[in-house]
């Protein structure tokens, strides 16, 4: 990925002192779950040919009903969020059938898997809950880029939640038989957006945030436009269109545990990833960029979510050094969220960090790409 490679010494890196002393957890409680549904499913219809037998059936299914609704018992997630539940697995192998490279990136590209993909690791049980569509986590609206891993962190834990792990985001992408592509083994483009012609940033003004050099760049598709691109649990749009950012498990000293923050799924353009399994580990926390977003992920069953990242568990840290390092707090991020809800979290023509907040800096000329339109070279395996 060499041209992708090239942009990390643009970005700005948020300072983090080593220096600051461990305080009080600050875990978000989330709300309480929603009342379970009272209304039992209607009654299977009796067979009119024994009439005699018509009440008991009708009788006996409304009692199967009454049992299947209590067994249901409450949501396990908040209704924005879906849950995972299953075997995770450490290490997978994933045969290559099909490739081609690509001249512009400088990559081979697997175009085609052996199904089915193998467990050569160990199986892990994850339960989560995991937002349906990236952050603002909305049906129709664009993800949100331009967030460096505390903002993102602080923006999720402003709603009683926290950032994804690396393993969290690929079980929910790859689903049960750990799938290269959350639809199948072939890999498809037109499903997750992907595979558009790089188109040359101007990484000054990338730097500085500007709305119509933003706009012009982006490629991405609105949450929830991907009818195809969705998983086995049922989460959609996870590989393709914009990349995301999770946490890293990684506790080692080598080059895959130096951050926290891990690049997931891959962007929009040719010849990268867009799988759900690979992984970047060479951005710090200070990197944002116009296809980077995230979504959140919180404890399942209404438990108590704690913000922090597992590695910042480890370290001991208090929340609030997150909020010092991503310039705002999470009080602060709930003020905007509740101006945002009346349409008036306005900011000043200058005021980068208040148009992050409010999810603002993509610049009004921005277009959607079109998912069925043709790629061009490497649009499909030669």
């Amino acid at each position: 990925m060499k041209r992708l490679l090239l942009l990390v010494p643009i970005v700005i890196a948020a300072a983090c002192s080593a220096g600051s002393p461990p305080a009080a957890v600050h875990v978000t409680q989330p709300p309480a779950p929603p009342g379970a549904d009272a209304s039992l499913p209607e009654a299977s219809a009796p067979d009119t040919s024994d009439a005699a037998n018509e009440g008991d059936v009708a009788a006996e299914s409304a009692s199967d009903g009454a049992a299947a609704s209590v067994d249901a018992g409450p949501p396990a997630c908040p209704p924005d969020m879906i849950m995972v539940d299953g075997e995770y697995c450490t290490e997978v192998e994933q045969k290559c059938l099909k490739s081609w490279f690509d001249k512009s990136n400088k990559k081979t590209v697997c175009e085609v898997f052996e199904a089915p993909t193998r467990c050569i690791g160990d199986k892990v049980h994850k339960r989560f809950c995991i937002d349906r569509y990236s952050w603002p986590n909305v049906a129709g609206e664009r993800p949100e880029v331009m967030n460096n891993f505390y903002q993102a962190q602080v923006k999720c834990a402003s709603i009683g939640r926290r950032m994804c792990t690396e393993s969290e985001w690929t079980m929910a992408c790859e689903g049960p038989e750990m799938k290269p592509y959350p639809y199948g083994y072939v890999r498809d483009p037109h499903k997750c957006n992907g595979d558009h012609p790089w188109d040359g940033p101007d990484m000054k003004k990338v730097a500085k945030r500007d709305a119509k050099e933003l706009a012009r760049l982006w490629k991405g598709v609105r949450n929830g436009a991907q009818p195809e691109c969705v998983s086995e649990y049922g989460v959609p749009d996870l590989p393709g269109n914009t990349d995301d950012v999770v946490s890293n498990e990684n506790m080692g000293d080598d080059w895959k545990g130096k951050y926290d923050s891990v690049h997931s799924g891959g962007p929009w353009y040719k010849g990268v990833r867009n799988q759900c399994r690979p992984k970047i580990y060479t951005h710090d926390e200070g990197f944002y960029y116009y296809f980077l977003s995230f979504r959140c992920c919180a404890e399942s069953d209404f438990k108590p979510t704690d913000p922090r990242t597992p590695k910042q568990v480890k370290a001991n840290w208090s929340f609030n050094r997150v909020e010092r390092l991503a310039r705002f707090t999470v009080d602060q991020m709930k003020g905007k969220l509740e101006l945002k809800k009346r349409g008036e979290c306005k900011c000043r023509a200058q005021d980068n960090l208040c148009k992050t907040m409010c999810g603002t800096l993509l610049g009004p000329n921005a277009s959607d790409a079109d998912l069925k339109a043709p790629r061009g070279e490497g649009d499909t395996a030669p």
